[in-house]
């Protein structure tokens, strides 16, 4: 299950599906996908799919998460990347390895419990976790070079839009019933917005879960 060759052909299904930083796939292959999922899905983790981790969230499909941190990191490196839904902790961790802080946010506790814990036995230091709505961003630690998000609102929030550095980049999922993947990079004017492609993922609510 956890095996070099295992991940491995992990890494050969993302570049076969066009994924091309370097980076992105060390780390992916790198990162123990496993640990991020309770012990019933554990034996899934390398599958191409997106799997359950409680509270009707998903962890994303490999392809999704190397997709989206490939697209926030596609201008350059970054310094200070905001994580809407921090979830398993999965794309938190393939994040921590890849920019200098990151600063999550969960709106339900027992996610980020877990999170935290899986985190931290990676000993990865370089992020700040906090139980709040991601709707509202991290206000006061921003604004930030990067933002994704792993939950889709049908609108994108001001508050995530304001909190993006000039020249940031937002990878999002936008829609209901019907979404689409979009890269928001601020310019000196407004914002450019980017359509990527066809996407399906959990909502994004407003409020906190205890």
């Amino acid at each position: 299950m956890t095996s070099l060759r295992t991940r491995e052909r992990l890494v050969g299904r993302l570049v076969e599906q066009g994924i091309t930083d370097s980076r992105v796939l060390e780390v992916m292959r790198t990162t123990p996908r496993h640990l991020f999922l309770d012990e019933a899905m554990a034996h899934r983790a390398y599958e191409d799919t997106s799997l359950p981790i409680g509270f009707q969230q998903t962890l994303s499909r490999p392809y999704i998460v190397a997709r989206m941190t490939e697209l926030l990191l596609a201008a350059g490196p970054l310094s200070r990347v905001l994580e809407v839904g921090s979830g398993s902790g999965y794309q938190t961790a393939i994040l921590a390895q890849l920019v200098d802080q990151v600063w999550s946010v969960e709106r339900i506790r027992p996610l980020l419990t877990k999170a935290r814990q899986r985190l931290r036995q990676l000993r990865l230091r370089n992020v700040d976790l906090r139980h709040a709505d991601g709707t509202m961003g991290w206000e006061g630690a921003g604004p930030f070079d990067g933002i994704i998000s792993t939950a889709a609102p049908e609108h994108i929030p001001e508050e995530l839009l304001q909190q993006l550095a000039p020249g940031g980049r937002l990878v999002i999922p936008v829609g209901g019933d019907s979404q689409q993947l979009q890269v928001v990079i601020r310019g000196d004017e407004g914002f450019d917005v980017q359509v990527i492609e066809a996407v399906h993922f959990v909502p994004l609510r407003p409020g906190t879960v205890k």
